[in-house]
Order: structure tokens, then sequence, then C-alpha cells
């Protein structure tokens, strides 16, 4: 048992043996690019904002993530000292642009949990009132206290990442640690296409945890259908296989596909339950 996570038991041989046939996380990258409708998720984004709702496109796949996670809890799971986890919480990890006091651009990372009861208006509020949070010059967030304190002394560095790797082999590691690491997280995702850059398949971390890392890129032609008029966003998605097959990654990916075509589904409680707080809403006429 680790803070984060309970180790799977049950597992077929050749699932069980994947962590042992490839021992680190760089090993084990198998990497595609999806493409999704751009078109269809800008229409969504105006037509809430119509309805006085704001959202934007990493909150879009955030959500239907999660949501396709529900159904194939898999994606969550982790690997740890050649055995696999299922991941007790479900949390995502970005970076975020940070203004410096000089006027120069800076970074820094952020880490939202998802809960079952949320919905996609929630997620975005919680993403808002952390990167306005953070986005200030006179803000450092836990995560960039500790790091600025581990690079105040010259050994230090060396020494606290030396323990903490050794401290998470063994699932010794601090569950307040955990939460401060972004590099502890179910899914890890970038946006250069707010940067206007083009995608990567970017490399999921050896320290941490991270199974999944999505990288959001410039959107570009259709040339899927050949209507060049319309817009496409990349994805490069790169993923950890020892955790997870390919058929239940391609089950994860189905359902990934169909929120982001049809967003509205995100706007109930992704579990299905009912908000108590939400309003009432008024009784049909008869």
């Amino acid at each position: 048992m680790r803070p984060d996570g309970k180790r799977v038991k049950g597992l077929s041989p050749i699932l069980a043996a994947m962590p042992y046939i490839m021992p680190k996380r760089y090993d084990a990258q198998n990497t595609i690019t999806e493409y999704i409708d751009e078109e269809i998720i800008k229409q969504y984004i105006r037509q809430k904002r119509r309805e006085g709702k704001r959202l934007d496109h990493m909150s879009v796949i955030m959500a239907a993530y999660y949501k396709a996670y529900l159904k194939n809890p898999k994606v969550n799971y982790f690997v740890m000292n050649r055995k696999i986890y299922e991941r007790n919480h479900f949390c995502v990890s970005f970076m975020v642009l940070k203004n410096q006091a000089d006027g120069k651009a800076d970074q820094t990372a952020l880490k939202v949990f998802i809960e079952k009861n949320d919905n996609i208006f929630k997620l975005y509020d919680r993403m808002q009132k952390m990167i306005e949070l953070n986005t200030q010059s006179t803000h450092a967030n836990n995560t960039d206290k500790f790091a600025s304190f581990m690079l105040s002394l010259p050994v230090l560095p060396r020494f606290v990442l030396w323990l903490a790797t050794l401290l998470d082999h063994y699932g010794l590691l601090p569950r307040f640690i955990i939460d401060l690491s972004p590099f502890h997280t179910s899914l890890f995702i970038t946006n250069l296409a707010s940067i206007r850059t083009s995608y990567i398949h970017h490399h999921c971390y050896e320290f941490g945890t991270t199974g999944v890392f999505i990288c959001m890129g410039k959107p570009v032609a259709d040339f899927v259908s050949g209507n060049y008029d319309k817009k496409l966003m990349p994805l490069g998605i790169v993923m950890d296989e020892r955790f997870c097959s390919g058929h239940e990654f391609a089950a994860f990916c189905s359902d990934f596909r169909r929120y982001l075509t049809h967003p509205e589904l995100l706007e109930e409680n992704f579990d299905g339950s009912v908000d108590e707080f939400a309003e009432e809403k008024e009784p049909a006429s008869v």
C-alpha cells in the first residue's frame, strides 16, 4: 500500500511481467497523434459563452479525458518499483506561463484534482482560480517554494531528489510531497496551441508516476476529410504501455473521442449524480 494507491493483484502473467521486461518508463512509451474537430470545440465554447458560462479548450479535453477514464479505470494505474498500482485519486498536472516582476515570462506547474461529482463548469472554475492566483508575479505556490528551497543550497537538490526517489521506490514518500509534485499525476497536459506552436510527443517523466502525457498543438487544416477550410487540433499523446493493454487503451480512446465530439455530455456531474446544490428547474407546464 502506498499513500497514493494500492497494489493491483490478479493481473495476467504477461501484464505483470511488463514492468520487469521494461523497468524504465521511457522504455515503455507508445505514441499516437489524435486529431479532434476544432470547429465542434470552438462552437461549443462560443455557445456556452453566450449562455454566460466560460470554458476553454483545455477544460474540455480534461473533462472528456476524466469522463472516459470513469469507463476505463485502468488508464489511472501506474508503475512503481516494477509493480502496478491503482491510483486512489485523479489529478491533472499542467504548465502555465507566469509574468515575473521584471516583465519576463516564466512558467510554473499546477495540479488540479478532479472528483466524480464535478462537471466541466466546476472543473473550469477551479482551474481558473488556480491560474489567476499562480500567474501573479508576487505569488509562489507550494511547489515553487519547495523547488526554490532545494536550489538554495548547492548539495541539497541532488540529495533531496535522491531521497525522494528512494522513498517513492518503496512507497514511503509522504502524501503531502506527492500532492506537491506535478510528476505524480494521472495525466500531464500542455497547451502549445496557446503559443501558436505545433504539438510534440512529450516524454512521460521517469521521476514520479505520470502514465499519460498529452500535448495540444496549434490547429491545422482538415486533411482527413479534405475540407481544408475546416480545422483540426492535433493531440500528441504518449502512454506508458505497462499498466494497460492495447485493447483497453483503444477502448479508452474511443470514449475520449466521443466526449470530444459531444462535449455537451460533460455538463452533468461526471458520475451521473445529481448536484444537490444545483438550482431547481422550473416545473414543466401542463
